[in-house]
């Protein structure tokens, strides 16, 4: 047989690797399109992941470790407000809440007690 027929198994070989190839292609991409999010779209907007448990300084002692909810509670108390200092595990020093973007958005997000 010829080698330069498309029968050769140099051939063969050469279209099976590029099908494998385009077909993992598709999958990133299908997988990247199931995860987008289009505005105006039916599909909901993917969940945040969740805060890490966190600390706070109050009073200069460390109060936690706390979780997201309990975190939130104590800024519905005005008990931390954006510049009370926080650590969450990863981070090399205690920081104020407004540059730590995970407990700044809850600070954000979080209504006022009702008068």
């Amino acid at each position: 047989m010829n080698n330069d027929s498309f029968f050769s198994i140099d051939r063969l070989l050469e279209f099976g690797l590029g099908m494998s190839m385009a077909q993992q292609m598709m999958n990133v991409m299908n997988e990247s399109m199931k995860n987008m999010y289009v505005p105006g779209s039916i599909q909901t907007m993917p969940s945040s992941r969740p805060v890490a448990t966190c600390y706070v300084a109050i009073d200069g002692k460390s109060v936690g470790p706390l979780s997201e909810s309990e975190f939130s509670q104590m800024v519905m108390n005005k008990a931390v407000t954006k510049d009370t200092l926080a650590w969450m595990p990863g981070m090399q020093t205690w920081q104020p809440v407004e540059r730590i973007p995970d407990l700044l958005k809850i600070v954000a997000l979080t209504p006022p007690p009702l008068p």
